[in-house]
């Protein structure tokens, strides 16, 4: 896992140069944009139970055959494990927000996950729409300006937004 900063460092060192101008700019600017990006992953953290929550609570309303008798999430102890998949890639998410760089994401979560799925007869589509609606409540969460600082944070909401879809494609 390298976070955005090591990332850059170790692709310059690889091809033996000097950072670039424009790959310092893009480190300062991540720094100064450092306080939307902790009070980001902050309201995220806190509202993890509600996203799982909502999230589940929409996918079951749309596809209600997922935990009617003989469904993927049919019985207390597979809904669990549904829920606990939802919250282990919601958590992996917030680390690839807080790092600025989806290596965490990809290497200690998705990667070999859709090929669990496969192997549990889990239907990944079914676990990508429970992912876009996590993506909806936490972009809703992160998105409420009350409260905080005004500012311009479309760039950041955009790079949480891609780290859902980055989920969602990944188990698909």
């Amino acid at each position: 896992m390298l976070d955005a900063f090591a990332k850059v460092v170790s692709q310059a060192d690889t091809r033996g140069e000097y950072l670039s101008t424009s790959q310092l700019d893009a480190l300062t600017n991540m720094v100064k944009e450092g306080n939307k990006r902790m009070d980001s992953v902050n309201r995220i953290t806190s509202n993890s139970s509600t996203i799982v929550a909502d999230a589940a609570r929409a996918l079951f309303a749309e596809q209600p055959q997922l935990i009617a008798p003989g469904g993927n999430a049919y019985t207390s102890r597979r809904m669990a494990a549904c829920l606990r998949d939802m919250e282990i890639i919601l958590r992996y998410v917030t680390y690839a927000i807080f790092s600025g760089d989806a290596s965490v994401l990809d290497d200690r979560c998705l990667n070999g996950l859709r090929e669990t799925y496969l192997a549990l007869g889990t239907p990944g589509a079914s676990v990508a729409v429970g992912v876009q609606k996590m993506k909806d409540s936490a972009l809703s969460i992160v998105g409420n300006t009350s409260g905080i600082t005004p500012g311009d944070c479309s760039a950041l909401m955009s790079e949480i937004a891609s780290y859902f879809d980055r989920a969602a494609a990944a188990v698909a």
